[in-house]
């Protein structure tokens, strides 16, 4: 019989984890387990600072200058080649600006127009609303086009759903959502490709949490949110990658001001800037945008083979640490097909998150029945593992979350 765990044993490898130091460039309350960071991270202590100043100083006393000044008009570059590093990019094949929803619309759009005659997207079955919803409303402006679910862990239901040579793209993301799962980005991309479909990835479950690398894994197009595990903040800019072979190429179909090759010519025609700053639009938000600044800047030191040992072995405890709530687990084992969070199932799953916040220990809820843990290796310790597991299994086992106070359905879950 294995040993279980101590808290003691927990707090030996917070001493020797290498990433230990990061902890403390983060504010995070007093008596809280945060275990939410794959919905919202956690904030840098450096942003206010950096926000203040473009408020302060950059906005309030430069005024319009700051767009030379401070470089506000090349934020989308800027931003793009530094967070190009974790996602496996070349600095000229990101560019940040705009959500998540009008990014997937726009590299959509762009997928379809680079394979004409095919009008069939091939999006993952259960995917987060946004991707799903987006698909929809792009095949309505393509004569003929469809949306085609699949289930994307299945191989032969992929293949099947790609045979037809009628595809034209595959929309999918790297981590599931809700179940953690985390996708061979290679193995898929290529199978997508030798069917003649391009691809885009949805890395907002990934970015911050493990190498990404979309490069080496041959990727035609992915975008992303930053808010989550790169702590940019709620609202942040997301962002957009496409791969250097489609620049010259690609038509985005929100031909705005910023993506126009000479913006300051004032001309009457459309036409696109080189390179992936064709798939910006409008005017970004600049506030927002120094937020992400600061969070990239620390994300500059961070060695992402040690994020991701970090949290495997993070939700390896867990998951060791919870087996006797005798919940079931939605989360693979396998380290190679899990991403930074462990998910759980039990019907009465929504009262037992809202017990556990009770406690001081934050996760989240997603329907119908999953209980929802993220594990954020930058600011997170092994005796808050511990502590949160602790916590789950006392809930569980003594009832408490049938308090009918922790029924009530609150608008965000």
């Amino acid at each position: 019989m294995t040993t279980p765990v101590t808290r003691q044993e927990c707090a030996a490898r917070d001493a020797a984890d290498p990433l230990a130091p990061f902890r403390d460039e983060f504010v995070l309350p007093e008596g809280v387990v945060y275990l939410d960071g794959n919905s919202l991270g956690a904030l840098p202590r450096a942003t206010p600072a950096r926000v203040a100043q473009v408020v302060e100083r950059e906005w309030g006393q430069r005024l319009i200058a700051s767009w030379n000044e401070a470089g506000w008009w090349d934020k989308p570059r800027t931003l793009g080649a530094l967070l190009a590093p974790l996602v496996g990019a070349g600095a000229d094949e990101v560019v940040v600006g705009d959500g998540t929803s009008a990014n997937l619309f726009k590299t959509l759009v762009a997928a379809l127009r680079l394979n004409p005659g095919r009008r069939v997207v091939v999006a993952e079955a259960g995917n987060f609303p946004t991707d799903r919803y987006i698909a929809q409303g792009v095949v309505e402006l393509f004569d003929g086009a469809s949306v085609r679910p699949v289930d994307v862990d299945d191989t032969a239901a992929l293949t099947a759903a790609l045979e037809p040579g009628d595809a034209a793209v595959l929309l999918l993301s790297h981590v599931d959502y809700r179940t953690g799962v985390l996708r061979d980005m290679a193995a898929v991309t290529e199978l997508a490709h030798a069917h003649g479909a391009l691809v885009v990835w949805d890395l907002c479950h990934s970015v911050g949490a493990l190498p990404v690398e979309l490069s080496r894994a041959g990727a035609d197009f992915a975008v992303g949110c930053t808010y989550k595990y790169l702590n940019a903040g709620p609202g942040a800019p997301a962002f957009t990658y496409a791969a250097r072979r489609h620049h010259a190429h690609a038509r985005q179909p929100l031909s705005g001001w910023h993506g126009h090759a000479r913006p300051f010519d004032f001309t009457e025609e459309y036409e696109p800037a080189a390179g992936v700053s064709r798939f910006l639009s409008g005017s970004q938000p600049l506030i927002a945008a120094a937020a992400l600044e600061a969070s990239l800047e620390l994300w500059r030191r961070v060695d992402l083979g040690q994020v991701r040992a970090k949290s495997l072995a993070l939700t390896d405890l867990f998951l060791e640490l919870t087996a006797e709530a005798g919940l079931e687990c939605a989360t693979p084992v396998e380290h190679a097909r899990r991403g930074s969070q462990v998910s759980l199932r039990h019907p009465d799953g929504y009262p037992m998150v809202q017990a556990l916040i009770a406690r001081g220990v934050v996760g989240d809820f997603r329907a119908p029945d999953i209980l929802r843990f993220g594990f954020a290796p930058l600011y997170l310790r092994y005796v808050d593992v511990y502590d949160a597991a602790t916590a789950l299994v006392e809930v569980v086992a003594s009832g408490e979350w049938r308090d009918p106070r922790f029924a009530r359905r609150a608008q965000v879950t």
